[in-house]
């Protein structure tokens, strides 16, 4: 593959060239996946400099194994496992709690922003902010499930490989997820 065509290139046709070792194609591919990678993380933890180290991590992770890939098809089922495994060791190293805290104050100041101008951009900004305060109070089985669902637009038969459960269960805790966002949105929505 030529140096123009590797931005050109599909995501398949990247992860073949850098499974022979085509460095070039594998840069191209992390330059890909690194914004999504960087936005998956930040729904989990609010602090920058773990989100950054996170997304550093999974995708030395993903360079490192790329040549396990057997199914090109099932790179992002597979990129998903990568980032969610990350993100269950980080927890398991720093003794992470299933949920996180949030000053109370600083989430109603936050709420009482939304009368702020100018109009809906100020809203939306604001509103997305609550969506976010509300997705890192979920504990991490019930947010890691509803954002491979939800953002990554995965089966419930990916989530279940990647979380190691039963479809059942992922059912389940996107159900309760869905619910204890409603119930912590009720008031905006």
């Amino acid at each position: 593959m030529q140096k123009s065509n590797y931005k050109k290139g599909e995501v398949e046709t990247l992860i073949n060239f850098a499974q022979k070792g085509d460095i070039k194609a594998l840069e191209e591919l992390i330059r890909r996946v690194q914004k999504d990678v960087y936005a998956f993380f930040s729904h989990l933890t609010d602090k920058k400099e773990d989100i950054s180290d996170l997304t550093q991590e999974a995708l030395l992770k993903m360079a490192k194994n790329i040549n396990q890939l057997k199914e090109l098809k099932k790179f992002k089922p597979w990129l998903n496992q990568i980032i969610t495994n990350t993100y269950y060791d980080f927890n398991r190293k720093n003794n992470i709690d299933k949920t996180i805290e949030y000053d109370e104050e600083k989430i109603k100041e936050i709420k009482d922003k939304l009368g702020c101008e100018p109009g809906e951009k100020c809203i939306f900004s604001e509103m997305e902010k609550i969506i976010r305060i509300a997705l890192m109070t979920l504990p991490k089985d019930l947010r890691i499930t509803l954002l491979l669902r939800e953002f990554e637009g995965l089966t419930y038969s990916d989530i279940a490989q990647i979380t190691n459960t039963a479809i059942g269960t992922v059912k389940s805790r996107i159900s309760r997820a869905r619910l204890k966002l409603q119930e912590e949105l009720k008031e905006f929505i």
